[in-house]
């Protein structure tokens, strides 16, 4: 299981949108796929329109148990692939800025044993999506050290620059601190117009910053995006030029997380390697 903490430290820039971009490939590539509302706005609990629940994600951050997660998930409306641990506007309670050790783990606990809730006849998740608050408080730091890779969100504009390198500071700090096997898995540009100066002016002014985890694919500003959305429905079933436009870069995107995916599990198979060849 690969679980992917999807962040911005500005609000507005789309990473929700991003998390449904890829729930929407994974939907059509057949990636079983756990999508984690930590946002109290709870937009991608509203789009992917998820059965009833018994608790939440504030209830699972309260009391991570596997009785506890199993009454929090449910599938989307979207398909079989794609489940959703609910978020819920009372989530801002658990987004204090000050979170002790065992706060800042319950998420972590918690994804250890989602694959153990599922019932015999399910396939086990191949990849989380954790849709993070656009602020550092306990929900965005939690889902930092239990993610194993994180994606950071920009527009091609000066103050959302400006808040992605805030966001990979808060990165390079919790992989210091509290969790040294996360990685930075890129930075994708989101809502740009390949005519703008101004949009391409930032996006050079990106890569000078962050150097090749800029990712080669951008996302373009379609209108399709937002017609998708209020419509509940996943971009690649929308069918319209811009969507599939869209839904092509989100293919390209999924391709991304799953080879990091791939390269971390031949990673953890050298060290695993390497210990028994130690104990020799």
């Amino acid at each position: 299981m690969h679980t992917v903490a999807v962040l911005s430290l500005k609000g507005g820039v789309g990473k929700t949108t991003v998390v449904l971009g890829l729930a929407s490939a994974a939907l059509r590539r057949g990636v079983r796929t756990l999508v984690v509302d930590l946002d109290p706005q709870c937009n991608a609990t509203s789009a992917l329109e998820p059965e009833e629940t018994e608790a939440s994600l504030f209830d699972v951050l309260e009391n991570p148990t596997r009785s506890t997660l199993r009454a929090a998930i449910a599938p989307s409306a979207w398909g079989e692939e794609i489940d959703v641990l609910v978020g819920t506007e009372d989530g801002e309670a658990h987004n204090n800025h000050d979170p002790g050790v065992k706060q800042l783990h319950r998420l972590s606990d918690a994804l250890a044993k989602v694959n153990g809730v599922l019932s015999e006849d399910e396939l086990p998740y191949q990849v989380v999506l954790l849709d993070c608050p656009p602020s550092l408080g306990r929900l965005t730091r939690s889902a930092l050290v239990a993610a194993d890779r994180a994606l950071l969100v920009t527009e091609p504009t000066i103050f959302a620059v400006s808040g992605v390198q805030r966001a990979f500071e808060a990165v390079q700090n919790e992989r210091e601190h509290t969790n040294p096997e996360l990685q930075p898995l890129g930075v994708v540009v989101n809502r740009v117009r390949p005519r703008s100066h101004e949009h391409q002016f930032r996006i050079n002014e990106l890569r000078d910053i962050f150097g090749p985890l800029v990712m080669p694919v951008s996302l373009p500003d379609r209108l399709a995006v937002q017609q998708a959305q209020g419509a509940c429905t996943p971009i690649h079933q929308w069918g319209t030029p811009g969507a599939r436009e869209v839904a092509l870069a989100f293919n390209l995107l999924l391709a991304r997380v799953l080879r990091s995916a791939r390269s971390r599990r031949k990673e953890q198979d050298l060290e695993e390697f390497e210990e028994s060849e130690a104990d020799l």
